[in-house]
């Protein structure tokens, strides 16, 4: 055993064994899609085979638009485009998260690599065959493109492959780690840190809020979409048989309009899952972690209840008129100083709140910003942008003085009412 994380084999035995009664168990419940995932065998390690893990229905609630109750232990479904949360479940909470530490290794690969490049497996990524734990059976000094590794990586969740993309993009797997808990940081994952590119160790952590977070800027990179939507892939080494992977997210076959991503277990993290899907141009992001079963059904009623409970609405337009504030007594016209769109519950409030700053002088300049437009939707926040003046009152209209000599008569009585009062003092 070494310190890469080939210590808990147990763990993913048992995850495999898990896997096995899971695909066994009679499906209950809604079904997305009559069409499950092919049976295809699982490769082990010497070139046997162990009957097909996956499961063959979804077992999920009928939609709704009241919030889900899940079995995992944490949650969170977001906007996949703005990163809006919609549903949290102990979002904030440090979890072990078994092969979801692939995404942030496949997003370091992409940053970094060409997918033409052609990796040299080395004799750690080679390593020795453990029945039960995920790998493409690469070999000492094997040449492979990195393409076909991040296939391998995301697919079917190859260790030995994400020991190999590490090591090629910054020669060891340490240097690598430190790539991620770097990357981690500029994206302000700040209840993560990675202990290895394949995530088998289960030392990483990470929160649901953190992977939603993480996979947006996955979903950024170019190629990412397009590996973790494909359901088998032959991969293809400079010297080695071609192998076939199966996608291990059986929501691909399962539910209508899932683009990915990513599924992960050993005993300590459970089951876990990444979900995308889309619908009408709304892409969401599901994040189950800690599931007693299978994640997915969770995953499922989550977007369901994403795509039932919330519809995207423009709530503010930019340069939209906001009527009149008032400032030193006096109104002042105002609009809104952008735009404000976002997934909105169909049952919430629409609240707009202008808020000025304090100590706004009369007059403002026009186009200033004397405040903000606060977008509320119920108790949730969905947008700021700042609020300017588009218009001030125009000026009082001159006094109408009348003649010269009415002007002169006025003077006079003026005059003579001072002097009246001075007398009197």
């Amino acid at each position: 055993m070494n310190r890469l994380g080939r210590a808990p084999v147990h763990a993913a035995v048992l995850g495999t064994c898990a896997l096995l009664l899971l695909a066994l168990l009679p499906s209950s419940g809604v079904a997305q899609s009559p069409v499950p995932p092919p049976p295809t065998p699982v490769v082990q390690p010497g070139g046997g085979t162990s009957p097909s893990p996956f499961v063959s229905a979804l077992r999920t609630p009928a939609p709704s638009t009241q919030a889900p109750e899940l079995r995992g232990q944490a949650a969170v479904l977001a906007d996949l485009d703005t990163g809006q949360v919609l549903f949290n479940l102990e979002g904030n909470e440090r979890r072990p998260i078994a092969s979801l530490t692939k995404v942030m290794t496949a997003l370091l690969v992409l940053e970094e690599t060409s997918p033409t490049d052609v990796v040299t497996v080395s004799q750690e990524a080679a390593g020795p065959r453990i029945a039960g734990i995920s790998g493409l059976g690469l070999t000492e000094g094997e040449r492979i493109r990195v393409v076909e590794l991040l296939y391998a990586l995301m697919l079917q969740s190859a260790n030995d492959a994400a020991i190999a993309l590490a090591e090629h993009v910054d020669g060891t797997v340490p240097a690598f780690v430190e790539r991620m808990n770097a990357r981690a940081a500029e994206l302000g994952m700040t209840s993560s840190h990675f202990a290895s590119p394949n995530g088998l160790d289960d030392v990483g952590y990470s929160s649901a809020r953190d992977l939603s977070r993480l996979t947006r800027a996955a979903y950024d990179a170019s190629g990412f979409a397009d590996v973790v939507a494909t359901r088998t892939h032959v991969v293809r080494s400079l010297d080695a048989e071609p192998r076939t992977v199966q996608n291990r997210n059986v929501l691909l076959w399962l539910y209508p309009g899932a683009l990915g991503v990513k599924t992960g277990f050993t005993t300590q993290a459970g089951f876990c899952v990444v979900a995308a899907a889309e619908r009408e141009g709304t892409r969401l992001v599901a994040v189950v972690l800690g599931e007693p079963g299978e994640p997915f059904s969770d995953a499922a009623t989550l977007l369901n209840y994403g795509f039932e409970a919330f519809d995207e609405r423009s709530l503010l337009r930019d340069g939209q008129g906001l009527g009149t504030v008032r400032i030193d007594g006096r109104p002042v016209s105002v609009a809104a100083g952008g735009q404000v769109r976002g997934l909105v519950s169909v049952q919430a409030e629409i609240v707009r709140a202008l808020v000025l700053e304090d100590q706004v002088a009369f007059p403002p300049a026009r186009d200033e910003q004397i405040g903000t437009v606060r977008v509320t939707a119920g108790e949730r926040l969905v947008g700021e942008v700042p609020l300017l003046v588009t218009g001030l009152p125009p000026p009082p209209p001159p006094v109408n003085e009348g003649p010269w000599w009415a002007r002169a008569f006025g003077a006079v009585l003026d005059a003579g009412s001072a002097l009246v009062d001075a007398l009197l003092r």
